[in-house]
């Protein structure tokens, strides 16, 4: 019987998944990663083969976590257009998915949300139609977030769409 892990995946793949935003997939070793995390270079080789192995791990986890965030937020959020707000504030703490890594599943994941706006929105293609803008006002958000410049609100952008 193995020993239990003494360090988690998630641990691990968030030392990856921070490589990787400080210097590309080139910066990702088992022993720049070990030195992160407290575990053997051995270690981890054994829990994920290779080091495309491990990237591809810590990317498929940092999905997963943002899919049960994402259904968390959707389960939480209540109606209307505060429901809305609070569905995206809920999802952005999550923090941005990396979507060039799985195109697909980003768009999967795009549709789970832009569905759960629309709903909170009233349906229909108006309600479509916010929830597209919406999402795509709250992404730009995310990548901008950090320059220091005031935002515009959620709620602001909602009004204007007549909500």
């Amino acid at each position: 019987m193995a020993r239990p892990r003494s360090i988690p995946d998630s641990i691990v793949h968030a030392a990856v998944l921070d490589l990787i935003r400080q210097g590309g997939d080139k910066a990702v070793t088992f022993s720049a990663v070990a030195g992160r995390v407290g575990l053997a270079a051995s270690s981890i080789a054994e829990r994920h083969g290779s080091i495309a192995g491990l990237i591809a791990d810590a990317r498929r986890g940092s999905w997963d976590q943002l899919a049960a965030t994402t259904g968390a937020a959707i389960a939480q959020a209540g109606p209307g257009s505060r429901g809305a707000v609070a569905l995206l504030k809920a999802i952005g703490a999550a923090g941005r998915p990396d979507v060039a890594a799985d195109p697909a599943r980003a768009l999967d994941w795009r549709i789970r949300i832009e569905t759960a706006l629309a709903i909170r929105l009233g349906g229909g293609s108006h309600g479509r139609e916010a929830a597209s803008i919406l999402f795509a006002f709250w992404q730009g958000q995310q990548v901008w977030q950090h320059t220091g410049a005031k935002p515009t609100r959620l709620k602001d952008v909602l009004r204007r769409l007549g909500f």
